[in-house]
């Protein structure tokens, strides 16, 4: 399912304008991230989705249909939520707080957390942990349960909001690989929101830098991004002018590799397979 805004706006009661006239189409079956600092309005562009927040102005349509047509309980039980820190229900075992939403979807019990316990192989967790509690699993255990929450009812369109943002690096790295394995697997309408460029050129097939106001700094895939930013704003928060993406060909008794701004050596440069130098 394709999702789009048209000119939509959000001002908030004490005259923040988190989102100033906001177009921008979201493909179907693809991820799309939006990536920016602290308050610039991608938490919010992401609620908007699901109505969570409701905008002050503009449309939003999925496949075409204003989602303004819906109920917002309906709407929301039928796309996934994955949020930072899972927000699990403490009370609730795993196997309960996956089931969550097909039940109040009215599918029986039984039925639901069968579901529930496939989802559990789905996202890498052991069926073992079906009747523990959110306090008895680790941080990642339970970002894999808030994923397999999110996917419960079989939404076509799953949005992540910072989801991997509490976690350690080492974990981190497994749930993006995690992510990007399911999106294969699944071929949802994801949108994910994260303030780390590295995660959002890993996950992005389309890729938005917003500034304040989620005004559009630049849109595109990571590649296009990389190759050509658009401003000197998107140069600096990529980072193509520094670090590791500031790269440079040195030749060494080993051959050549790629060293970053510093010296450091990134990776080892070779010619592609049939290629003769």
């Amino acid at each position: 399912m394709s999702i789009e805004f048209r000119s939509v706006t959000k001002q908030f009661d004490d005259g923040t304008k988190a989102v100033d006239d906001f177009s921008l189409v979201l493909p179907a079956h693809k991820t799309t991230v939006f990536v920016g600092s602290s308050g610039c309005g991608k938490t919010t562009l992401l609620r908007m989705i699901n109505r969570l927040v409701e905008p002050t102005d503009g449309e939003i349509t999925i496949d075409g249909e204003s989602i303004f047509k819906k109920d917002p309980v309906a709407l929301r039980r039928s796309i996934g939520y994955v949020l930072q820190n899972a927000g699990l229900l403490p009370h609730f075992t795993v196997l309960e707080n996956i089931a969550t939403v097909p039940v109040l979807k009215g599918t029986p019990k039984k039925k639901a957390h069968e579901r529930a316990r496939e989802l559990l192989a789905v996202v890498g967790l052991d069926e073992a942990l079906a009747d523990r509690y959110p306090r008895q699993l680790s941080g990642g255990q339970q970002q894999r349960v808030g994923v397999a929450r999110g996917l419960a009812a079989d939404p076509n369109i799953l949005l992540m909001d910072e989801p991997f943002g509490a976690v350690d690096p080492i974990v981190r790295k497994e749930l993006q690989a995690e992510t990007l394995r399911l999106q294969r697997e699944l071929d949802k309408t994801v949108v994910f929101v994260t303030h780390d460029i590295d995660e959002a050129f890993l996950l992005g097939d389309q890729v938005v830098i917003l500034e304040k106001g989620a005004r559009i700094a630049q849109v595109g895939t990571p590649d296009e991004i990389v190759e050509n930013p658009a401003s000197a704003f998107v140069a600096e928060f990529v980072g193509t002018d520094r670090g590791a993406r500031d790269l440079r060909i040195k030749e060494t008794a080993g051959g050549r590799v790629l060293v970053d701004a510093a010296g450091r050596t990134q990776g080892v440069l070779r010619d592609a397979p049939g290629t003769n130098t």
